[in-house]
């Protein structure tokens, strides 16, 4: 009897500490409001340490426009590197937030997280990727005939319906866009704070912009305006506005997914 009391105890000792459950993606409705707090937010990240953003953002325009270069296979390779490089921001986003140091290398620590964080921002990347070159072959397919047509009819008649697929393929491709965007906007945080994998995180972050679509509407609103104004200064003012919006999203994950 003792020896059994024994193996019991034994056992429920070697049973704890209780393995957490993996996060299911669960998130919560927040109000239009929480908008605002998000951009505030951002901005108090950035003013943390504004030298190394700025950096950061001088580094990643480099490489996006070096990508631009190359016809569609540098396109499709700077698609396959945001997830990857945005995390590198949402862990300098968490350093600040922490009262830590950001430094410019904090850009490519995507690129050296530990275990399968790496790896599965990587496979976000080509998810991402594919989905970018689906929209634009969906696009080629519905729009380019007309715009083909167009262009060789030549005259006037020939040129409206050019306009109109061109017209045609800008709406296409917007509406197409939406849900891959929604979809991606919080899979990088999803993956490398909550060990998610690549398309659960994709479909966490689907659900929690569909849930929250008027406050992302009302979000999507005050950074249009904000970007008309970056870009009077020659663009330079997406030198600040840039990280802001990442110390954003950085909040707005924090809000809808770790305040649940």
């Amino acid at each position: 009897m003792q020896s059994l009391v024994f193996f019991a105890t034994s056992f429920i000792i070697e049973s704890f500490p209780i393995t957490a459950p993996p996060f299911n993606g669960d998130s919560r409705t927040v109000s239009a409001g929480n908008a605002f707090d998000w951009l505030r937010q951002g901005w108090a990240l950035f003013i943390v340490n504004p030298g190394s953003w700025i950096a950061m953002m001088l580094i990643l325009i480099v490489i996006f426009l070096g990508l631009a270069i190359v016809p569609l296979i540098g396109q499709l390779a700077a698609h396959l590197l945001t997830p990857v490089l945005f995390a590198g921001m949402l862990l300098a986003c968490q350093k600040a937030s922490n009262e830590e140091a950001v430094e410019v290398t904090d850009l490519f620590a995507g690129f050296k997280r530990s275990g399968s964080n790496s790896g599965n921002l990587v496979m976000l990347g080509v998810l991402y990727m594919a989905g970018m070159l689906a929209i634009f072959l969906i696009v080629g397919v519905l729009s380019g005939g007309s715009m083909a047509g167009g262009m060789m009819m030549g005259r006037s008649a020939g040129l409206g319906m050019a306009l109109g697929g061109m017209l045609l393929a800008m709406l296409i491709a917007l509406v197409l866009s939406v849900p891959l965007m929604m979809a991606i906007w919080f899979a990088p945080a999803l993956v490398l704070f909550n060990n998610m994998q690549p398309v659960p995180a994709l479909k966490a972050s689907f659900n929690a912009c569909l849930k929250n679509t008027i406050p992302f509407l009302v979000y999507g609103l005050i950074t249009l305006v904000l970007c008309f104004f970056a870009a009077l200064p020659i663009g330079l003012g997406f030198l600040v506005l840039g990280p802001v919006i990442a110390g954003s999203i950085y909040a707005s994950y924090r809000d809808i997914f770790v305040a649940t």
